[in-house]
């Protein structure tokens, strides 16, 4: 008898931030895409900007559904949870998810809010 494998569904990681004109900026964004490809080269990841830069969110969301991904988890990568990550990116990802009723989208906390970071960010003082 076969054994069968569960299917999993394609996931989409957005990794948005702020964005900005200068281009060494984005460079810590891109070089976290790049851990979690090198962590999971299943996982599909786009870094989106709310402004100044592209991709914006729903041109990074077009990237990960013509890739094949069926659910994407957008990661607001702020410190805090000030106005952006508390109103404007929740209207984009419901926006998002009227364009796109079949795909599972989450919306994870800002980055900073995470216990985890926030112990990260104390020992790097600490160091």
């Amino acid at each position: 008898m076969l054994k069968s494998t569960p299917l999993t569904t394609p996931l989409g990681i957005v990794l948005f931030g702020h964005g900005s004109r200068d281009p060494l900026w984005h460079l810590p964004m891109q070089a976290v895409a790049q851990r979690i490809r090198a962590r999971d080269s299943s996982v599909l990841v786009q870094c989106a900007y709310l402004e100044l830069t592209q991709p914006d969110l729903a041109e990074a969301t077009r990237s990960l559904v013509a890739a094949g991904a069926q659910r994407i988890t957008v990661v607001p990568v702020f410190l805090g949870l000030g106005k952006h990550a508390r109103e404007d990116l929740p209207a984009l990802v419901s926006a998002l998810r009227l364009e796109y009723p079949g795909l599972a989208f989450t919306l994870q906390c800002a980055v900073g809010e995470d216990p985890r970071m926030i112990d990260q960010l104390a020992h790097i003082a600490l160091s």
